[in-house]
């Protein structure tokens, strides 16, 4: 059975988004369109691209309160 990076899972939770229109955004709060139209693009590379191309699959699966509960459990 595939366990889900707890840690990877806090750090999406408070990631923000660097740039762009929805720039300081949270992650979880920038909206669906968003992701599906850079799954269409191609994500960026690095961390932040792993990070939206996850948020992409939690939206696409309906998964954000999943995300609001870790980001309210683990409060930075």
């Amino acid at each position: 059975m595939l366990q889900p990076d707890k840690d990877f899972l806090i750090k999406l939770a408070h990631a923000k988004m660097p740039f762009g229109k929805y720039k300081d955004r949270y992650l979880i709060d920038v909206p669906e369109y968003y992701y599906v139209w850079y799954q269409s693009k191609g994500f960026p590379k690095g961390q932040l691209g792993t990070m939206m191309q996850q948020m992409y699959e939690i939206k696409l699966n309906g998964l954000e309160e999943l995300i609001y509960g870790i980001k309210k459990r683990y409060s930075k």
